[in-house]
């Protein structure tokens, strides 16, 4: 039986391949939410997910859930949901309704969600320029959104909230042709998910995602987040 790692303050993660088969992917537990640690698990094919009743809890799922942005679906429903121009789509402009809404999204769910530390932390990542979100809006009320990191060409999907119907969808899908415009080359799902797959999601294994982020998260990508709200005119 493997034994759980714990992580001190020292600013390191054990190799990807200590990852448990059951419950898959968990790779270790403790240290903290600093933005130091949080870029440098992201970067390697980590990320936190746990809930307040528990640690730190460091996941690296084999296999990955991944989208090629060249590969997004958009269904006929969800087009003609866009061309009907219900929601105005903004970025960064309420980072911190988003992030709380989507806490108050999971409360009620089954799984893990998203404790008052992890709000905190992700709104330094916010401040600091690595994360972001994207806002849906419908006669000025947030209706839905989501939110991530992206770091060179990859953007790291978080966590998005809905309250009315194709919100969110529709601000993922303007999310995703900005980040084909700036030249984004993968979106990470992190879990398989049937919301996903209909965007044409797919599974990877953990090495060759890994050799993806070693490649790409040394490119960057220039990107006016502003502009994001203009990406689907041509869907």
């Amino acid at each position: 039986m493997p034994q759980l790692i714990w992580l001190d303050q020292e600013l390191y993660f054990p190799d990807l391949e200590l990852a448990f088969e059951e419950p898959d992917g968990l790779l270790a537990a403790g240290g903290d939410l600093s933005v130091e640690r949080l870029l440098l698990a992201y970067s390697t094919g980590i990320f936190p997910w746990y809930d307040e009743t528990q640690p730190i809890m460091w996941w690296s799922p084999n296999p990955r859930s991944v989208l090629l942005p060249e590969n997004l679906h958009i269904s006929r429903s969800l087009k003609k949901a866009i061309k009907k121009n219900l929601f105005t789509v903004t970025c960064d402009t309420a980072f911190e309704e988003v992030i709380s809404a989507c806490a108050d999204s999971r409360k009620n769910a089954e799984g893990t969600w998203i404790t008052q530390e992890m709000l905190n932390a992700y709104t330094d990542l916010y401040e600091q320029g690595f994360a972001h979100s994207v806002e849906v809006w419908q006669h000025d009320k947030l209706v839905g959104g989501l939110y991530g990191l992206a770091l060179g060409a990859v953007f790291f999907g978080e966590s998005m909230f809905s309250r009315s119907s194709d919100a969110s969808k529709v601000g993922f899908v303007h999310l995703v042709e900005h980040l084909k415009k700036c030249n984004f080359q993968l979106i990470d799902c992190q879990v398989e998910s049937e919301y996903m797959n209909n965007f044409g999601a797919e599974l990877i294994d953990r090495q060759t995602f890994k050799a993806s982020l070693e490649k790409l998260i040394s490119d960057p990508c220039a990107s006016n987040w502003q502009e994001l709200e203009c990406a689907s005119s041509t869907i």
